[in-house]
């Protein structure tokens, strides 16, 4: 598979198909459970860090996991 491009406009197509899917199917969907995982290393990671806060680092986990699911 090629990586696709961020400024090719069906990136947010997949993203909204992708969001969709999730919020339908719950931890049946395969993207799910990967940024769940990514919530919570991120959620980890701002408990730790003095500068970057829970819920920051938590969105921020849950985004890239997800972001690297959508650019494939």
């Amino acid at each position: 598979m090629t990586e696709r491009n961020p400024n090719d406009p069906n990136w947010v197509e997949d993203a909204k198909t992708e969001i969709s899917g999730m919020a339908k199917d719950g931890m049946a969907h395969p993207s799910t459970k990967p940024v769940l995982a990514g919530a919570a290393i991120g959620a980890l990671a701002g408990a730790l860090l003095p500068v970057v806060s829970l819920p920051l680092g938590l969105v921020a986990g849950a985004g890239f996991a997800f972001y690297n699911r959508i650019k494939k």
